[in-house]
């Protein structure tokens, strides 16, 4: 599969969760990598969401945005 980057924000609901212990517990694969910003203003203050390899992905909550970064990894 090769090295799968997850980026979140610091100011985005996901970061409340432990997201890199979540992940690279199940998928050694993935980085989890928590900036200060990655300028999607707005988007962390309406719902959670990551960056996985430059893509974005988000949930109507935390759980949901987690169900969904785990769905393009399981396939691989």
């Amino acid at each position: 599969m090769g090295l799968v980057v997850v980026e979140i924000c610091d100011g985005n609901l996901i970061a409340q969760v432990n997201l890199e212990e979540i992940l690279e517990e199940e998928y050694p694969e993935v980085a989890v990598i928590e900036n200060s910003c990655l300028s999607f203003c707005g988007l962390c203050a309406v719902r959670p969401y990551a960056l996985v390899n430059g893509k974005r992905i988000f949930g109507k909550d935390t759980e949901d945005a987690i169900t969904k970064i785990k769905k393009p990894l399981k396939t691989n």
